[in-house]
């Protein structure tokens, strides 16, 4: 990578970190609204470093290394800045698997937002297929078997990586599920302060799954995503400090995000099937879906005052 891709890059991931954590951040904000502001501090401040280090560096660095084991956990780390051919050869071989694994789990993401999750209809079609909700399973499984069936031609690894995807969304929709409970008790009286930070840092490691997934979609380096989603995050922890009601304005922002993650998993996808996607396209995707969905939340607004 140049330098100009490497910060293009860096932008393109810290734009979709923000708006694909815009829910996180408005349960953070009406949380942190019932406790008192030492614990604020101590959440927006050290919560910081956990969401950052924690889960936005290690678990891209897991992902590698598990996708990668023929490699050692500092080549896994450095992996793209390496010029040794062994390292380039292992992160060559391994990428398909964990593209399209990370591909599958944003498509069916956007599936359900478009079929289930409740939305300001930005685009003509979204009511129809949100009265359709009924279809929504039968959906991803003709997706994921057409995925399979084109993936298992090439490599069963492959394969076996689309249905770990799958997996992945499940598991993180049940979690996300038990989350948006956890928020309604975080907001009775009597928790301690202590027992909802604890609480919000678990909920905040759900919602950042899908753009430490998404990540990979503009990179496999694991340094530049540990600062691209990392400034995303710190932007997050700043909107959520007193900027929340001017973001829940842009009420069609959730639809840009969503439908970024759509073209980030066809793009994911495409890769992992060899195709050539050149770095900047990504990012550039990101910005213009985003700015959109911004252009068109303004415009809203303007005719609502």
């Amino acid at each position: 990578m140049d330098f100009l891709t490497i910060i293009i890059t860096i932008a393109g991931l810290c734009l979709f970190e923000v708006i694909s954590s815009i829910d996180n951040a408005i349960v953070n904000a009406e949380v942190l609204s019932t406790m008192k502001e030492k614990y604020r501090r101590w959440f927006l401040i050290w919560g910081l470093l956990f969401a950052v280090f924690v889960i936005r560096g290690f678990l891209p660095w897991i992902i590698v290394w598990l996708t990668t084991p023929s490699l050692g956990p500092i080549e896994a780390f450095t992996a793209t800045f390496s010029e040794d051919p062994r390292v380039l050869e292992a992160i060559e071989a391994s990428a398909p698997v964990l593209l399209i694994g990370g591909g599958t789990f944003l498509i069916f993401l956007f599936f359900h937002w478009l079929f289930i999750e409740p939305k300001h209809y930005g685009l003509i079609g979204e009511r129809f297929f949100h009265r359709q909700g009924v279809w929504f399973f039968a959906i991803i499984s003709i997706i994921l078997t057409i995925i399979v069936w084109f993936a298992i031609q090439i490599n069963s690894m492959m394969a076996f990586g689309a249905v770990v995807g799958s997996t992945a969304f499940f598991i993180t929709h049940g979690f996300k599920q038990n989350a948006e409970q956890a928020e309604k008790e975080l907001m009775k009286e009597g928790l301690s302060d202590i027992s909802k930070i604890f609480y919000l840092e678990v909920i905040d490691a759900t919602f950042s799954i899908d753009g430490v997934l998404g990540a990979f979609a503009f990179t496999l380096s694991v340094p530049i995503i540990l600062v691209g989603n990392g400034l995303g995050a710190f932007v997050v922890r700043e909107v959520t400090l007193g900027n929340i009601e001017n973001i829940k304005k842009y009420i069609y922002l959730k639809n840009g995000a969503m439908y970024s993650i759509l073209f980030l998993g066809f793009i994911m996808l495409l890769d992992s099937f060899g195709f050539h996607i050149p770095p900047w396209l990504s990012p550039l995707t990101t910005f213009a879906i985003v700015g959109y969905f911004f252009y068109k939340s303004h415009n809203a607004n303007k005719h609502t005052d």
